[in-house]
């Protein structure tokens, strides 16, 4: 394969991933770092270190729209980067140690729990009618706007939704996903934040953390200027059209999708960690 058929595949799968990345807040990493893996042979250190600069892209590409469009709660997305911020730094550091079969052993797990998570039941419009002292004190409650105008919603269990970040921080510096899927986890299932501002704040979070732990992997030399780059060309238009999309679009039917695709992929991951295949030395 020349370098531009081989250009010109990582542009069309990193379109992909930055388009279903925007569309459910998950992140394109979990697509790219497996494809340009099992796919394209690409070690997966380098293959993490262009995720990590696609993730940025992916999150700046879809926050604008976002923002203007007034789903993103800018002020729980900073308070909570605090924590993701320090996991990334962590994590980035604990994976330049790490074995090769060992990091893909445990991005196939993530995979496989990220498609678990895809397809738990959501409500577009939880019923948050009580207060939450610590949300209302650090004043992270918002609106949001719908069809019938804009709704309010209460942020709950701010110490716990806290501890997640920390933890998905941890994983997206060591496996250069963006953790997107844990961030809309703890928005949405322990802070009990509406699903599209979950997935539209996770999308703004996942660049701040991804560039927090790029750096590590550019000091070690793993950008690839080259594959970088093709990867970016991908990943941003992809998830200009995947935040427009988001608007006014039935997800249910990406989320079987893509959660099919991650368990591939997982299994793949799995199946060449076991064997050694992504070892070079």
């Amino acid at each position: 394969m020349n370098i531009l058929d081989f250009s010109l595949l990582v542009w069309i799968g990193s379109f992909t991933a930055g388009f279903v990345g925007a569309l459910t807040g998950l992140g394109g990493g979990v697509v790219i770092v497996p494809l340009l893996t099992s796919v394209f042979g690409v070690d997966i250190r380098y293959a993490v270190g262009a995720s990590l600069v696609s993730v940025i892209a992916t999150s700046l590409g879809a926050a604008s729209t976002y923002l203007k469009k007034g789903f993103t709660n800018l002020r729980l997305g900073m308070f909570l980067e605090v924590a993701t911020t320090i996991g990334a730094i962590v994590g980035a550091v604990i994976a330049t140690f790490i074995s090769v079969q060992a990091l893909s052993f445990v991005l196939a797990i993530v995979l496989l729990y990220s498609a678990y998570l895809s397809q738990q039941p959501k409500l577009e419009n939880p019923e948050n009618e009580s207060a939450d002292f610590l949300g209302g004190y650090l004043k992270l409650n918002s609106t949001y706007p719908t069809p019938d105008g804009l709704i309010s919603y209460q942020v709950h269990s701010v110490p716990i939704g806290f501890l997640v970040m920390l933890a998905s921080g941890v994983i997206s510096g060591l496996l250069g996903i963006g953790s997107g899927a844990f961030k809309v986890l703890a928005m949405d299932q322990f802070m009990r934040v509406p699903f599209k501002v979950s997935t539209t704040t996770s999308n703004f979070m996942i660049g701040v953390t991804a560039a927090a732990s790029v750096g590590v992997y550019l000091a070690r030399g793993y950008i690839d200027p080259g594959l970088s780059m093709a990867v970016i060309l991908g990943v941003l238009p992809g998830a200009f059209l995947g935040a427009r999309v988001l608007m006014g679009a039935k997800t249910q039917i990406l989320r079987i999708i893509f959660s099919l695709v991650m368990v591939a992929l997982a299994f793949k991951m799995l199946g060449s960690s076991l064997s050694g295949e992504f070892y070079h030395g």
